[in-house]
């Protein structure tokens, strides 16, 4: 297996985009525990599959949200705000 943090420094992220039957799911799977938000952790194989590691009900964001470019303060204040997220 192999293990992401080994060159960790060298890591770059980009926002990819998650296919419709696995975003319904997601909520799904939020609404079934009460959840608003969850930090989803998924490895994605080569071919495209996505293997569901685990939901982190308070999980953190901070650090991905400029290496990836993502307004995720932004939604989750909306969120938090209107009791919606616009992302």
């Amino acid at each position: 297996m192999l293990d992401w943090r080994a060159e960790y420094r060298n890591l770059t992220y980009e926002p990819i985009q998650c296919p419709d039957g696995m975003r319904r799911t997601l909520v799904r799977f939020l609404a079934r525990f009460g959840l608003n938000f969850g930090a989803f952790d998924f490895a994605v194989t080569t071919d495209g599959t996505w293997w569901f590691l685990e939901c982190n009900p308070n999980g953190q964001w901070a650090w991905l949200e400029d290496a990836a470019g993502l307004p995720i303060t932004t939604a989750i204040a909306d969120l938090l705000e209107n009791g919606e997220n616009n992302a």
